[in-house]
């Protein structure tokens, strides 16, 4: 296996791949920061995870460092783990298909139309290379998603008319400007506010529970139409991304996705998701389906629960070690990625935004270069303060 990013979700899921039944081996790491990627190896070679230290092989040599890194790692394994900011994800996701590896990679999978394509066209080679891919969406490797979908497309509760999803907490991390920072180091270090990298939070936390939705219509959204803003990230400190996105997602047969994302603190949190049929309704968090008068249809034994981290690491690594081609997530992680992307337009420009035109409309808000003293698209002011959307002014077609 290659490790191509080494934060803190590279660490959890390079630990859940070494931790499967197969014969496994690490032997690369790539990152842009040689801390990122030392604090990752100090963490996964620890007394803690003792247990695993022979399936360790990496090298000094195999640990690569800076922007070409993942060009290094990803022919030295069958198996390519793809974990950096999704801002990355296209260009990596490219470069491991191309390459001929099977591969785990994190949601979201773009951060823009552009992106998105890329991956789509990459998943399309996947597949004609029979490569296994999976995407981090987690919940479809849960347990009690699982049953629970089983029981919706059998008709428990009817046709779904509708739709809730929710991502509502305090929020994230913040990192603070240094001044020997360039622009491009700062915005890789504080990348959750910046869009090329992160997509925002409707992106990068809230596609978990879209997906789900989209999930249970077997169909993605035609149009989507929103509001948001700015309450309580209004400092130098927090890029360009919104705190708050509240969207209507319309599926093609009318139904509507009521979707919520929010960070603030101090205020109710819920994630969570929730669909009404005809015959009755579902909260997926809950793991429970009543019919329309409130009586129990079906409820998961929690106690039966797994952890889908885990498990889709076991279930991706035992195919390929049977020489199974069993994986194709690529597809949904990109369409479903993009239905997020469909809202944070909708919410930035305040205007009704349709699936065909956004997906096609060629929008790229990536750096043209990669290097530490790059020419950044998106640069503060005098202030410190960098541009964002004005919904009713933000426009993205004519």
């Amino acid at each position: 296996m290659a490790l191509i990013g080494c934060g803190g979700r590279g660490t959890g899921a390079v630990l859940q791949a070494l931790s499967t039944k197969q014969n496994v081996k690490l032997v690369a790491m790539a990152d842009v920061f040689k801390d990122r990627l030392d604090s990752c190896y100090k963490e996964i070679t620890s007394d803690e995870f003792a247990s695993l230290k022979n399936k360790i092989g990496v090298k000094d040599e195999t640990r690569f460092v800076g922007f070409d890194a993942y060009q290094k790692a990803i022919p030295l394994a069958d198996v390519v783990i793809l974990t950096t900011p999704p801002g990355f994800r296209p260009m990596h996701f490219e470069a491991a298909v191309n390459a001929g590896k099977h591969i785990f990679m994190e949601k979201p999978v773009a951060t823009d139309p552009a992106g998105i394509q890329r991956v789509l066209a990459a998943a399309e080679k996947a597949k004609a290379k029979k490569l296994n891919v999976v995407v981090g969406l987690q919940r479809h490797y849960q347990n009690s998603y699982r049953e629970l979908m089983k029981r919706i497309q059998d008709g428990m509760v009817g046709d779904i008319v509708s739709a809730s999803a929710w991502w509502n907490n305090d929020g994230v991390w913040m990192k603070q400007r240094t001044p020997s920072m360039t622009e491009m180091e700062y915005q890789l270090r504080n990348w959750y506010y910046f869009n090329w990298i992160c997509g925002d939070h409707i992106t990068e936390q809230h596609i978990h529970n879209i997906d789900v939705i989209n999930w249970v219509k077997n169909a993605y959204p035609v149009k989507a139409r929103g509001t948001g803003g700015r309450e309580v990230r209004k400092g130098k400190d927090y890029g360009e991304i919104f705190d708050h996105h509240i969207v209507e997602f319309e599926y093609a047969d009318g139904t509507i996705l009521n979707s919520q994302c929010r960070h603030i603190k101090g205020t109710w949190a819920k994630v969570d998701e929730m669909v009404i049929g005809t015959k009755g309704k579902v909260m997926f968090d809950a793991a429970k389906m009543v019919d329309s008068k409130g009586n129990a249809l079906y409820a998961y034994d929690k106690k039966n629960e797994n952890n889908p981290y885990q498990t889709e690491h076991d279930e991706l690594f035992e195919a390929i070690a049977k020489g199974k081609y069993q994986f194709a997530d690529a597809e949904n992680g990109a369409k479903s990625t993009m239905t997020s992307i469909l809202g944070r337009l909708a919410t930035y420009s305040g205007q009704v935004i349709e699936w065909d035109k956004a997906i096609n409309s060629g929008i790229d808000i990536a750096p043209k270069n990669f290097a530490w003293d790059a020419d950044m698209p998106l640069k503060p002011d005098a202030n410190g303060l960098y541009p964002v959307a004005i919904p009713g002014k933000t426009k993205y077609f004519s």
